[in-house]
């Protein structure tokens, strides 16, 4: 695939993308290197896994990380209902050494997501999302596959990539990830987009919508986002949903009264739900009503 090619799909998927972007999927892809994502909460990491997915016309295989997550949850594990089933059949087997054997076989294997991604017939988009949540052993355990696209399980041996999975991690830096992980992955880092670039979602997304009520809205949340108070960033998603239950009710202009019935779709916090209000009263106190909100 050129440059040009993955340009024109990503076109098609309404993705809005910079040319820097752009130009780390390419080289990323074309290496066959992991990707490294990172960025605050909702600036839309996950995304571009789901994006590239699309793009490339591939499945999109995820593993959500967490506290204690290890690899019985995301490489393999055994079929033990299976394997108890097997023994009470063959109980009867001379050769005990063979029964264990056969126990620990391809046939009592149950994939997992990592395990997945490397024996799938077409090649996958395969998103490790937020890495940081999820313990340094298991970042360890990670490299092997991120270095040689490969796995090892004990009982079976190595196993090798049957395709070369497009693999994204992301992380919203909860903890400082190793170098050991950084030095096997492309980095990109995300921020939350600037005014235009929000505008431009809002368009490709809800093209339905007046220009001049989204306008209101992405200024609205630029504001909300330089607001050391909130507490919760309103992410990229909560821009859209916004918008979405303002147009839904018919309203054309984001005046304070449209701000209070619909703020629970941006703000997801009392705390912010508080903030918003107490900011708002004293901004309308001031200009005695004269600013519309």
């Amino acid at each position: 695939m050129t440059l040009d090619e993955l340009k024109s799909r990503l076109d098609e998927t309404s993705y809005v993308y910079d040319e820097n972007m752009l130009t780390t999927l390419f080289v990323a892809l074309t290496l066959g290197r992991p990707l490294l994502i990172e960025g605050a909460a909702g600036v839309g990491k996950t995304e571009v896994a789901k994006v590239m997915a699309h793009a490339l016309g591939r499945d999109l295989v995820r593993l959500q990380c967490y506290e204690g997550l290890d690899e019985s949850k995301a490489l393999y594990e055994w079929n033990y209902q299976k394997q108890l089933l097997a023994i009470q059949v063959d109980q009867g087997r001379e050769d005990k050494q063979e029964l264990t054997k056969s126990l620990f076989s391809d046939a009592y294997l149950l994939e997992r997501p990592l395990l997945k991604s490397i024996r799938s017939e077409q090649p996958v988009v395969l998103l490790i999302d937020e890495i940081d949540k999820a313990d340094e052993e298991f970042e360890a355990f990670l490299l092997e596959l991120l270095s040689e696209t490969q796995v090892t399980i004990p009982e079976i041996g190595t196993i090798r990539a049957k395709t070369t999975p497009f693999v994204i991690l992301t992380s919203n830096r909860a903890r400082p990830l190793s170098e050991a992980l950084r030095r096997r992955c492309a980095y990109m880092h995300i921020d939350y987009p600037d005014m235009d670039k929000e505008l431009a979602i809002l368009r490709k997304k809800l093209p339905h919508v007046d220009d001049r009520l989204a306008a209101q809205v992405a200024l609205a949340v630029q504001k909300l986002r330089a607001t050391e108070a909130i507490l919760k960033k309103p992410s990229i998603a909560e821009t859209l949903d916004w918008t979405a239950a303002l147009d839904a009710l018919g309203i054309a202009e984001l005046t304070p009264e449209a701000i209070r019935k619909t703020a629970g779709f941006v703000l997801k916090n009392n705390e912010d739900l508080l903030t918003l209000a107490e900011e708002q009263q004293e901004h309308c106190g001031a200009c005695q009503g004269h600013c519309h909100g």
